[in-house]
């Protein structure tokens, strides 16, 4: 998938200019260690006009994600809202996926960075895992220990423990990778967060080692309006094999049902399930079809 073309607006330092006329240091930390933070966010076209989902959520977390790892963070999250506004309409873009990186200047040794610069750049994307049910497998990579760096912070080298997870998935015949922490128990999938349901109830992985996801905040909220009751705890492979059904939930994923993880097929149908239900009531608050933010 080429991601721009000749007339691409991408957003560098405030300014915009295009994609092919840009550059960056090929001696800089982030493309030699990884030392960035991102974001993913998405816009929707609504009745009301464009509209991106959370900005200030996701550029809090940016903020914060740079904070852990001690990456400068000099910009005023207002103004980068604004301008990621106008970086859509510059493309042309209605429904879209956004991509905020911070990365550092050039400098090879392992300390703090010489310099930091930011990138908004956007393009159009579907549904990440499409709109069929997913077949999982539970990975041999393990999610990183905790104390490793922090689980928290959305860092570009964190990825390549989900990069390494979905090739190997992929490669077997699967759709997604599921990764357990260093203890054994169930951690999330190696870009999306995960939630099980077992006699009407949803269940989710404690905080701790996953990462701490909007949308998956989100689909707590939602439970709260529709009085599912949502319980975070530690989970194990056999309450996978418990469960009745399970989905999995982040921004470029949104809500996507799971068929299968390894020989476990869950028994209630899709659209029976409490996660076809949230599935649904995402869709109606992405494009402000039912306002549940003013309820939560």
């Amino acid at each position: 998938m080429k991601y721009y073309n000749s007339n691409t607006i991408i957003y560098l330092d405030g300014k915009f200019e295009k994609a092919v006329d840009s550059s960056t240091d090929l001696y800089g930390q982030s493309l030699h260690y990884g030392y960035a933070a991102f974001e993913g966010i998405r816009a929707y076209k609504t009745h009301n006009g464009n509209r991106i989902f959370k900005a200030a959520a996701h550029f809090d977390r940016l903020e914060r994600s740079c904070q852990l790892a001690n990456i400068p963070f000099p910009w005023d999250k207002q103004e980068l809202i604004k301008e990621t506004y106008k970086l859509l309409t510059l493309n042309k873009l209605k429904d879209a996926y956004i991509r905020p990186l911070v990365f550092c200047h050039p400098n090879m040794k392992l300390n703090e960075p010489s310099g930091v610069s930011i990138l908004i750049c956007a393009w159009d994307w579907d549904a990440y895992s499409g709109n069929k049910l997913l077949k999982l497998t539970i990975s041999d990579y393990e999610r990183p220990n905790p104390k490793s760096t922090p689980m928290e912070a959305k860092l570009s080298g964190n990825y390549v423990n989900s990069i390494l997870a979905t090739t190997a998935a992929n490669i077997k015949g699967y759709d997604e990778a599921l990764l357990l922490d260093m203890h054994g128990f169930v951690a999330e999938a190696s870009g999306a967060n995960i939630f099980l349901e077992k006699d009407g109830k949803l269940y989710t992985p404690s905080l701790g080692n996953i990462l701490p996801g909007i949308t998956r905040a989100t689909v707590k909220e939602l439970c709260s309006v529709l009085d599912i009751e949502c319980i975070e705890k530690k989970l194990t492979i056999e309450d996978l094999r418990q469960a009745d059904s399970a989905f999995l939930c982040g921004t470029a994923t949104e809500i996507a049902g799971i068929a299968s993880i390894d020989d476990i097929v869950f028994r209630t149908l899709w659209r029976e399930s409490i996660g076809y239900t949230i599935q649904r009531a995402y869709k109606n608050l992405v494009l402000e079809k039912v306002n549940y933010e003013v309820i939560i």
